[in-house]
């Protein structure tokens, strides 16, 4: 066991914590993470446009006769989250080149708007679609916005730029310094979308449906949940790690269900955005630890796993659990990295099952992660009481998962401290 442990961690675990401090993908995990006020608040404004509430109920009637005013901040957030993403991604990246950080994040919100062809609108003049300036445009908001920050540091690096005396002000200076690359990046996307006329979003799309399409099935969820929790059995952050990676995929999930709910459509188009692995697998935080801590504070007979339960008990609710995996440990621990890893892969199948087949709505709004389990799952699938069901049957099967393991773990803990005090 001992041997095989070392060749995961330096075969496979360090490779991949080596990925996730990679420039770029920390520039997008933290651009995208930058957007969450934005897509949370917008996404709350979904629940009071569709309230979960009877038809007949006057708060609904209400609702429905005022929908299109009541979705205005949605679609001034949520609905536009590619532009907020894109600055927070030029501004990471080109603070972490250690270039002027602002100006890369308009950059790149430059280079994402000129990706999108104006139309004419009678009585309005030129109107900019909102389509891809929400989940529809969020890899091609990823790509142009790395692209435009590499294009402002290789001009820094190289001296193409605009100097001015250092007696002018720092803030008019660092503005001339941009001009150079601001030029080279319109004139090069206003090249490939209005002089080629490639639609950069419409040509993404195409090639990132088999992404799309697999991460939204079974196994796309199976992966990014049995990755999290091995990371975190080495003590790396799982969800840092792979989260880098798939979360714009999940945001996309996100917003095309919360498009589909605002165009009133009775179907929502993915059952896997992010949601769903915060509140019906991940239930105490990744591992479903929850589970784990119910089985200490009932189970343990140990001085230490009863007092490390009391301790955690509270931090746990709320979907913090570091306290957790570092104090237990479960970090290297051969019995339970076991539980902790087979447990969220079954609730992840009861998940994506149950949602599949229709017997809980799919998530399409991003409540507060740090809310207890059955309120997040009822608010982020708009009101569905079933939600909270599926939590609770989840939460139990994890409590059946852990118990043994815990009791084994208990035993020794108790063996220990029985030769301690003899």
């Amino acid at each position: 066991m001992g041997k095989f442990i070392d060749f995961l961690e330096k075969r496979v675990s360090n490779p991949m914590a080596r990925l996730a401090e990679q420039r770029h993908l920390l520039a997008v995990r933290d651009g995208v993470v930058s957007s969450l006020p934005f897509i949370i608040v917008g996404s709350f404004f979904l629940i009071i446009a569709f309230p979960p509430l009877p038809e007949s109920w006057g708060m609904t009637q209400w609702a429905t006769e005022n929908a299109d005013q009541i979705l205005i901040p949605y679609r001034m957030t949520m609905f536009i989250m590619s532009l907020y993403v894109a600055f927070g991604i030029g501004y990471n990246l080109a603070q972490s080149y250690k270039v002027d950080p602002l100006s890369g994040g308009q950059i790149a919100v430059a280079s994402l708007l000129l990706t999108i062809t104006p139309s004419v609108v009678e009585e309005l003049g030129f109107v900019l679609p909102m389509q891809y300036l929400g989940g529809s445009g969020l890899f091609v908001t990823i790509i142009v916005s790395i692209l435009s920050v590499e294009i402002f540091r290789i001009c820094k690096q190289r001296n193409i730029t605009i100097r001015l005396p250092e007696a002018v002000p720092a803030s008019v200076s660092r503005s001339f310094e941009a001009l150079i690359p601001v030029a080279i990046v319109i004139m090069l996307m206003t090249l490939i979308t209005i002089i080629m006329g490639v639609n950069l979003h419409a040509l993404v799309e195409k090639l990132t449906v088999p992404l799309v399409t697999a991460g939204d099935s079974l196994f796309g969820v199976l992966v990014p949940v049995f990755l999290i929790t091995f990371f975190w059995s080495f003590g790396i952050h799982g969800v840092s790690v792979v989260g880098s990676v798939a979360r714009p995929l999940w945001e996309t999930y996100l917003l095309k269900n919360g498009e589909a709910v605002a165009s009133g459509a009775s179907e929502l188009p993915h059952i896997a955005p992010e949601p769903l692995y915060q509140w019906f697998i991940w239930i105490g935080g990744s591992g479903a630890t929850l589970g784990l801590v119910i089985v200490m504070l009932i189970f343990a007979r140990s001085k230490y796993l009863k007092s490390l339960g009391r301790t955690v008990a509270v931090p746990s609710i709320f979907n913090i659990n570091e306290p957790v995996i570092f104090g237990l440990p479960i970090v290297l621990n051969p019995i339970l990295v076991i539980p902790f890893i087979i447990t969220p892969i079954i609730t992840a199948v009861i998940a994506y099952l149950a949602t599949s087949v229709g017997l809980v709505s799919p998530t399409f709004i991003k409540a507060p992660w740090t809310l207890p389990a059955p309120i997040g799952a009822y608010l982020a699938t708009g009101g569905d009481w079933r939600s909270i069901i599926l939590v609770l049957v989840n939460l139990a099967i994890s409590v059946v998962i852990y118990l043994p393991f815990l009791r084994i773990y208990d035993k020794k803990m108790l063996a220990m401290e029985q030769n301690e005090e003899q």
